[in-house]
């Protein structure tokens, strides 16, 4: 029975409430027990009192209370609910239609909860419940209806259900209804409920038909984000001259909104921050990142921050990285013809997709380098050759181009020896005729482009007759004349281009030809050589739907480059990383999604309902304590009205007065300088800075206890449970390390405060202070600001990578906590005092976040992006900080240089 919000599970209790005017008549005319009173004489001469005469009926106070007593009772086994729905009553049984795709995951955990409150009220009902994802599965097979199942079945199916990071087929979902084994009759007679991810399909029609036969099962009550809360898809970005062109895309315009992205390397260190900014009337948002070369290449993914889909991760690879170029020329430029400079077109094909360095050989490979491109240079020196060589087995491109100068005196560096000079194609002294190229070997890097019919070749260079010669030639002329050859070296390659780079030669410089190849050579200094193999590449690892990556699934299986290039995204192809370690490639699910484009309005009939709604309250709890506090002061009142409670007054008023002072004396023993110093001095221990913010000192005091409990397990350090400092009044000295994590709103220090910290540091004393914002020295944290300007702080720099925290008990490289990517900042030259071991460490991974366990020992938050294993590293990280307070730099000597060598396999 449904009264507006007020349903009741079982309405009939209610006919109780008839029985009340009985009740009221039956206590209203049985009078209280009479008072007993002991009879000696001498008992009743010291209590002589006024004649008082016992009521012959109950008093109408007491009535009242017994009459609201009894209503508590009815109405609590009545189970009365507020926000119960009440939309299936009646109906024969229950349909979950969920969209468990990627656009799911930002608003998950509401979703479930709207569909654990539909079972419970299936439950109550005792009808079966059918459930229906819609997201293709893992492993490639069709959408299945799942049912009929108990309401207790389906609670287990639902709690396990994760979105898939794929988009969903509404369509798949529709012929699995016309699959399922509906019993006969049912079909029209059920509640449908359809949990939907908000986004309509790339056919509106296909939408309202889904929508349609859904009608047809029965009642259908939709769950629905609203227009601003619909999930932000991350599109792969454009490549500009001057950086990297992020693009945002929402379902629907209306309201300028913001966005954040977060620029992550592989580790998963923050290289940059960007807001990205949608206006009113637009669906897609871009925002120019500007980074310099080196930091950009480093960028391994793209990340909207608070989104948590697949579709707010972009992987990158070498398609977006700008590859820095080095050219060197054997001549000066044209002094006032610039179109007869050797390297004028190099420079214009590949200035929007590599930063172009110019210079000589010493000079260019001091910094990192992905091509070098030489222009008709001839013999290189020994000694210069000798570093290009060194620097092409690591990997880098040795780009060079023929010319008179290197077909009269050729050196080594090339992939094929050569013929003294050139042969001339063509002219008047010539019988021969220009040569145009021949098609390109499906093994090389430019298989696959179109060859312009008007690019002549009038000279070149010819390479000596060899047996893998044909292997070495990338590219040909029609007369089978090698025009492009390369040899492998090291990790790297040498490629040489039998003609000019500028016009002298051939007019394939002028071509578009010319710049896509030029492009895909470059591409071969960032290990992506082998793009345009049509070998399989294996997942190396996936993303979930939330946005998580994670091990390839089982069902995961390799796929071709032009699947890449077609954007084949499914459960056989999740998104992620595929190919090898040295070359991967990024398959993303933000190429894969048509235009975003939100659900719309309702047709007549339907329930339209925001995801995040109104939890059920029940009300029979509340009701049958309320009764039994009242019985319980029905029963003082009767024992008092019956004389047992003489003498009652001074003990309760004892007890009373001792409850009010329970809470002053707790806090003159915590006011206890003595006691204080009992509990620190009797054991070893780890302590907390308490900043007044209960959150931060929650996750404080349950991270300690992480750390205390794994550092029992597995050391020799024997640690007592953490302890909550105030650093205006409770002594330091006590502490070896002091963990604080920096709330951003955290007030100054004191002029006490920063005297007894100054005190503490310079006589042995540690603290680790912690931002938990990914940013540390490098983000806007007010509060570490106000502090270090404070306090007398050393100059800091980043842990260098043989610092003692990387081998104080385990060999680490890098210090994650609950994230992974900020800077871990320690003393330069490790301390001026305490035996060079750095006082004061500043980071910002939130290691008390990733060290926190509830008193089960179960982790409290969850670590990202790396899951247990990034907990685990921050685990040993807090053993290795631990192990750093208590012996200092002990692991610093050299004797233990050669165990540490032999760990680490080198």
């Amino acid at each position: 029975m449904s009264l507006g919000l007020l349903s009741f599970v079982s309405p009939w209790l209610l006919l109780g409430l008839a029985a009340l005017p009985a009740l009221w008549w039956l206590l209203r005319l049985t009078p209280p027990s009479p008072r007993r009173q002991r009879f000696p004489a001498i008992s009743l001469l010291f209590e002589l009192r006024p004649r008082e005469e016992t009521p012959y009926r109950t008093p109408l106070w007491l009535i009242l209370l017994r009459i609201v007593l009894a209503v508590l009772v009815i109405l609590g086994f009545a189970d009365p609910l507020i926000n119960a729905g009440g939309g299936i009553a009646g109906l024969r049984a229950l349909a979950i239609v969920i969209d468990d795709d990627w656009a799911a995951a930002p608003s998950w955990a509401d979703r479930q909860g709207r569909m654990d409150e539909a079972i419970n009220e299936a439950e109550r009902a005792n009808i079966p419940v059918l459930l229906l994802p819609t997201a293709p599965p893992a492993g490639g097979g069709p959408v299945t209806a799942i049912g009929l199942l108990t309401a207790a079945e389906a609670r287990q199916k639902i709690r396990a259900l994760e979105p898939m990071p794929w988009a969903a087929d509404r369509a798949g979902a529709l012929a699995a209804i016309d699959r399922a084994a509906l019993p006969k009759g049912l079909a029209g007679d059920m509640a449908v409920l359809w949990v939907t991810d908000g986004l309509a399909d790339s056919d509106r029609g296909a939408t309202m038909r889904f929508i349609e036969r859904l009608k047809e099962l029965g009642s259908l009550s939709v769950i629905a984000d609203g227009p601003a809360n619909l999930p932000l898809l991350l599109r792969p970005p454009e490549v500009a001259p001057t950086g990297l062109i992020l693009k945002v895309e929402r379902a629907g315009a209306g309201l300028p909104q913001q966005a954040t992205l977060r620029a992550l390397d592989d580790a998963g260190r923050l290289l940059s921050r960007e807001t990205v900014s949608f206006a009113a009337d637009a669906t897609t948002a871009k925002h120019e990142l500007k980074l310099p070369t080196e930091l950009r290449n480093r960028i391994a993914s793209l990340a909207l921050e608070g989104a948590g889909s697949a579709g707010s991760v972009l992987l990158m690879d070498d398609r977006w990285r700008q590859r820095p170029v080095g050219i060197v020329s054997g001549t000066e430029d044209a002094n006032g013809q610039p179109l007869l400079s050797e390297t004028f077109y190099v420079e214009r094909a590949l200035a929007p997709y590599a930063e172009l360095r110019h210079g000589d050989f010493e000079t260019l490979l001091q910094r990192e380098l992905s091509v070098l491109i030489m222009a008709d240079i001839g013999a290189v020196p020994e000694a210069e050759a000798a570093r290009l060589k060194t620097w092409i087995d690591k990997g880098g491109v040795l780009l060079r181009f023929a010319g008179p100068r290197l077909a009269q005196n050729a050196d080594n560096l090339l992939p094929v020896r050569l013929r003294g000079g050139d042969r001339q194609l063509g002219g008047a002294m010539s019988w021969s005729q220009p040569a145009r190229l021949a098609p390109f070997p499906a093994e090389s890097p430019f298989a696959g482009l179109p060859i312009p019919s008007d690019v002549l070749i009038q000279r070149q260079v010819l390479a000596e007759p060899e047996i893998d010669l044909g292997k070495k030639t990338w590219a040909r002329l029609t007369d089978g004349t090698p025009l492009v050859t390369a040899a492998k070296q090291g990790n790297g390659w040498i490629v040489l281009v039998h003609t000019t780079a500028n016009t002298s030669w051939s007019n394939l410089a002028l071509s578009g030809l010319f710049v896509e190849m030029l492009q895909r050579l470059t591409a071969l200094g960032q290990g992506v050589y082998g793009g345009q193999s049509r070998d399989p590449l294996p997942p190396l690892q996936t993303l979930d739907g939330f946005g998580r990556m994670v091990q390839p699934p089982p069902t995961a299986l390799p796929l071709l480059p032009a699947d890449i290039a077609a954007n084949a995204v499914g459960p056989r192809h999740p998104p992620g990383y595929y190919g090898k370690a040295t070359a991967r490639q990024a398959l993303n699910l933000g190429s894969a999604l048509p235009p975003l484009a939100p659900l719309g309005a309702m047709p007549a009939g339907v329930t339209l309902n925001p995801v995040a709604g109104t939890e059920t309250l029940d009300l029979e709890p509340w009701l049958l304590g309320g009764a039994l506090l009242l019985l319980l002061i029905d029963l003082v009142i009767a024992l008092a009205l019956r004389g047992l409670l003489a003498g009652w007054r001074r003990p309760a008023a004892a007890v009373l007065a001792l409850l009010m002072l329970l809470p002053a004396m707790a806090r003159a023993q915590n006011d206890d300088p003595e006691k204080f110093a009992l509990d620190a001095a009797g054991t070893t221990r780890l302590a907390y800075v308490i900043t007044g913010n209960d959150e931060n000192d929650s996750i404080s005091k349950a991270g300690l206890y992480g750390l205390t409990l794994i550092v029992s397990q597995r050391t020799a350090a024997d640690l007592g449970a953490p302890m909550g400092l105030d650093i205006e009044k409770d002594e330091l000295a006590f502490f070896p390390l002091l963990y604080w994590r920096v709330p951003p709103d955290a007030a100054p220090l004191s002029d006490n405060a920063v005297q007894r910290l100054t005190y503490y540091l310079k006589h042995g004393g540690m603290i680790l202070f912690d931002t938990a914002d990914q940013l540390g020295l490098n983000g806007s944290n007010q509060g570490l600001g106000r502090m270090l300007r404070d306090m007398d702080v050393p100059p800091l720099i980043p842990a260098p990578p043989d610092h003692v925290l990387t081998k104080a008990f385990y060999l680490l490289r890098d210090f994650p906590g609950r994230y992974d990517g900020g800077i871990l900042w320690v003393e330069q030259g490790e301390g001026r005092v305490n035996d060079g071991v750095s006082g004061v460490i500043i980071g910002a991974n939130d290691w008390a976040g990733a060290w926190a366990v509830d008193e089960n020992g179960q982790p409290l938050y969850a670590t990202v992006p790396g899951g247990d294993r990034q907990r685990e590293l921050a685990y040993r990280f807090g053993i290795n900080l631990v192990m750093y307070a208590l012996t200092g730099n002990y692991k610093s000597d050299q004797v233990h240089v050669p165990a540490i060598l032999e760990r680490l396999g080198q």
